[in-house]
């Protein structure tokens, strides 16, 4: 029992030299604190940069749409003048056939 006693002492004894090394482990705990801080910071900066590119690329979308309805409607006018500008030279054209048939006429006479 006595060397029971002895392996015991010693146990504790070493387990008491062990404890007296927790002023580093809190140091280093601390320190493992503040990074987890500064990182959660960052996470949460690195949100609200990404939500207001989101939004920059969704109002860039928008725009586009719009622009794209502006170009469709521009085509469409543009369409719609040379339909009216072919019709206008075609009225042009028989006019002038019309003029030169007359002249024609007056010279053969």
């Amino acid at each position: 029992m006595n060397l029971a006693i002895k392996i015991a002492a010693i146990a504790a004894v070493a387990a008491l030299t062990g404890c007296t090394d927790l002023k580093p482990l809190q140091a280093q705990v601390d320190d493992l604190k503040s990074q987890v801080s500064k990182l959660s910071s960052d996470v949460a900066a690195n949100k609200t940069s990404t939500d207001a590119a989101a939004k920059a690329a969704a109002a860039a979308g928008q725009s586009a749409s719009q622009a794209g309805a502006a170009a469709a409607a521009a085509q469409n006018t543009a369409n719609q003048a040379l339909a009216a500008a072919k019709a206008a030279q075609a009225g042009v054209d028989a006019t002038n056939e019309k003029i030169d048939r007359m002249f024609k006429r007056s010279v053969s006479k």
